[in-house]
């Protein structure tokens, strides 16, 4: 039992990465005094999805061409990321507030689509034990948020290295989905160019967005 837990433990360190990024960049542009609370809400009610959907994953990911719409919506969600990081460094709003925690929770439950079965394997078909080793790793995902958002004030370059995180784990999602597989396994070459082509949309889009709010800017 303890094995188990702390190898759920341990992948959920692992797939805590990307999601203490897009915590960070969603709670970027939240006042300091809202920041925490947005932090903790949203990574609460993340993981909570998180537990549900490693309750049903077995029937979710025999959904028809479900990590392929996941990994759009992904996507999106990196370039809205990327979209916001000209907007003013605080937004004291309550729309914004709830706004940050749905790409929490959304972008959370998306990026779990293709892991919950790792996790629900390691439990044995144990959900006590998902549940418990999940709950440890909230702390665990607040704390790397808390360090990752120190860091994109500090750099605001890194917001765009989050969105890319993110745009390849969309890329990742992709090219596992089961409805591609044949493809994938035909033209193996194809993977990678892949995963580069969704960084390359961000990097282009960030470009764009940057260049039309120093358009905007400059007009005023």
């Amino acid at each position: 039992m303890i094995t188990s837990i702390l190898f759920i433990i341990g992948i959920d360190i692992v797939l805590g990465g990307d999601n203490a990024v897009v915590i960070a960049l969603a709670c970027r542009n939240l006042p300091e005094s809202h920041r925490g609370k947005a932090i903790i809400i949203g990574t609460a009610l993340a993981v909570g999805l998180r537990i549900a959907l490693t309750v049903v994953a077995v029937y979710l990911l025999t959904l028809p061409y479900l990590l392929i719409i996941g990994s759009i919506f992904l996507l999106l969600i990196s370039l809205k990321l990327v979209k916001e990081e000209d907007t003013p460094e605080t937004i004291d709003s309550k729309f914004s507030f709830w706004g940050a925690i749905r790409t929490i929770v959304v972008a959370d439950l998306i990026m779990g689509l293709d892991n919950v079965l790792a996790i629900a394997g390691a439990a044995n078909g144990k959900l006590y034990l998902v549940v418990f080793g999940l709950l440890i790793s909230i702390p665990i995902i607040v704390w790397g948020s808390r360090m990752i958002l120190h860091a994109l004030n500090r750099f605001p370059i890194l917001i765009y290295v989050g969105a890319g995180i993110l745009a390849l784990t969309a890329g990742k999602m992709l090219t596992n989905a089961p409805e591609l597989k044949t493809f994938y396994y035909t033209y193996p070459s194809l993977e990678l160019p892949t995963h580069w082509l969704f960084l390359l949309i961000i990097i282009v889009g960030g470009w764009y967005y940057k260049r039309k709010a120093h358009k905007t800017h400059g007009a005023k």
